[in-house]
């Protein structure tokens, strides 16, 4: 009896020690729709922080870290709130690094996450009015709100010369909330909007918004879309009319897609999309190029910095509910504490699991301010030569 009893008392102890809480993060993406060209990066820099944690081993005591995709289509509100309530109720995720465009993020946050207790922690999803919705504390972003894309927007048109513009918007809450805070920005800064219109994703033919922002005129048309929807419809039709030949492109448009695209057509358009330099981008950058994919696209940096901040935060908390863990997020990314990098999040983890602050800095230069998003440094760029270049950071 008493070596039974040793026996089940050491199988027991053995189970407790083998079976840390392993832990499912959620990847809600548009792997299909307007932005599928960029989805694939930003999942791979997410992935590549889950698989550095997981391989450390140093997460709530040797828990590992498994990354489940959803496709959320980007622009389908439907489809993305399926997607995130199969991840949620099916998937049993501990966390969610999405959604990708603003509109099926506000809806999978109201309907879903907010719902059912999840933390949602978006590297794109960039409309103001994310600033504001009612997320009961779940829901962070690593990428700036566009008020302060469509200022800085405003800053670098004006600078060069662009006294006059139309612009077009993709009819969605992206579109809406990146275009106004545009139009607001530079006629306050002495700018003239000839016209503003919304453009419908999805069409053959864009002749008809076309002629209408040609009627306006303006020095250049500020395109507000998705490089693989309607915006590069537009301007298409735009440069085979000859109604438009400078463009400003923001971060929807911006990408490796949009040269694949146009190449050399673009040599007097310029643009802007949330980035950063430095130290941590260029490690980033680095253990990309290592794992096979490219560390410069857009979003990716913010996708990891998405990942790892969740996950240092469930150390920081001791649990992997996001209930609990939600309010140790703005702690890790704002510190006071020691600094992390891109790389060094076993370090991390150690310092957490011994009762260290941390500060995480990551690939983007994390700062999150209220209500739980970045500050933001953006990259102004241009098409020169029919590549993408890096004019300056601002």
């Amino acid at each position: 009896m008493k070596k039974l009893l040793l026996a089940t008392a050491a199988t027991a102890l053995s189970v407790g020690m083998a079976t840390a809480e392993d832990v499912k993060i959620g990847i809600s993406m548009g792997f299909t729709g307007p932005l599928e060209s960029m989805a694939p990066q930003m999942a791979n820099g997410a992935e590549l922080a889950i698989k550095e944690i997981s391989d450390s081993g140093k997460l709530m005591d040797g828990a590992k870290v498994e990354a489940v995709r959803a496709d959320n289509t980007c622009a389908d509100a439907a489809a993305s709130v399926a997607a995130v309530e199969r991840l949620v109720t099916s998937d049993k995720v501990n966390g969610i690094m999405g959604g990708m465009c603003s509109g099926e993020t506000i809806a999978s946050l109201e309907r879903v996450a907010v719902p059912n207790g999840m933390v949602m922690i978006s590297p794109s999803a960039t409309s103001p009015a994310l600033s504001t919705i009612d997320d009961k504390g779940f829901f962070f972003r690593t990428s700036p709100s566009d008020a302060r894309q469509g200022d800085v927007m405003a800053d670098i048109a004006l600078e060069r010369g662009v006294k006059s513009v139309a612009i077009t918007y993709t009819n969605n809450d992206y579109g809406k909330g990146l275009a106004e805070a545009f139009k607001t920005a530079y006629e306050g800064k002495g700018g003239k909007v000839t016209m503003i219109a919304a453009h419908d994703d999805g069409k053959a033919d864009y002749s008809a918004e076309v002629a209408a922002l040609a009627a306006a005129g303006g020095d250049a048309l500020a395109v507000v879309g998705y490089v693989d929807q309607g915006g590069s419809g537009i301007v298409r039709g735009a440069l085979d009319s000859g109604a438009f030949s400078t463009f400003i492109m923001p971060d929807g448009m911006v990408g490796q897609a949009l040269i694949d695209k146009f190449g050399a057509e673009l040599e007097t358009s310029f643009g802007q999309n949330p980035s950063s330099e430095g130290a941590g981008r260029d490690k980033f950058t680095e253990l990309a190029k290592s794992a096979g994919f490219d560390g410069s696209a857009v979003y990716s940096g913010e996708a990891y910095d998405a990942a790892a901040l969740m996950l240092l935060a469930m150390q920081a908390a001791k649990s992997t509910d996001p209930k609990v863990y939600k309010d140790k997020i703005m702690e890790v990314a704002n510190g006071p504490g020691e600094k992390i990098g891109v790389g060094e999040l076993a370090k991390g983890l150690e310092l957490l699991a011994a009762g260290t602050d941390i500060d995480y800095d990551g690939a983007s230069s994390v700062e999150l301010i209220e209500p739980g998003e970045s500050a933001g440094t953006f990259r102004e760029v241009d098409f020169k030569g029919g590549t993408l270049n890096v004019v300056k950071m601002r």
